[in-house]
């Protein structure tokens, strides 16, 4: 993988500039890669199925950030683990664990 150490000049980069895709992590490291041609692909029901699931998981993690108390939860969680409390809430919601039904 190349590195690439950003000067005074360009201090960010992130987004879409043709195929080409800059994504930063959480951890702070930066990617580049090549956008997917997905234009031929035909999903299966069982892949629709999952992209729907993960639609509402997403939808979950957002509420539970909303909420304070269930995000001092998270947080808290978050630390011990060393992840991000909306990585946890995506994790609880796969997991079958709802802490907003709580």
């Amino acid at each position: 993988m190349a590195k690439v150490k950003l000067n005074s000049i360009l201090k960010e980069v992130h987004g879409r500039v043709g195929d080409i895709v800059f994504r930063q992590s959480h951890t702070g490291e930066m990617s580049i890669t090549k956008l997917p041609d997905m234009s031929n692909v035909e999903w299966s029901e069982a892949q629709k199925a999952h992209c729907q699931r993960f639609e509402q998981t997403v939808a979950y993690a957002k509420a539970a950030m909303a909420e304070p108390k269930v995000r001092r939860k998270y947080e808290k969680e978050a630390a011990k683990k060393n992840k991000r409390p909306f990585d946890l809430a995506v994790s609880d919601y796969f997991k079958g664990r709802n802490l907003l039904e709580v």
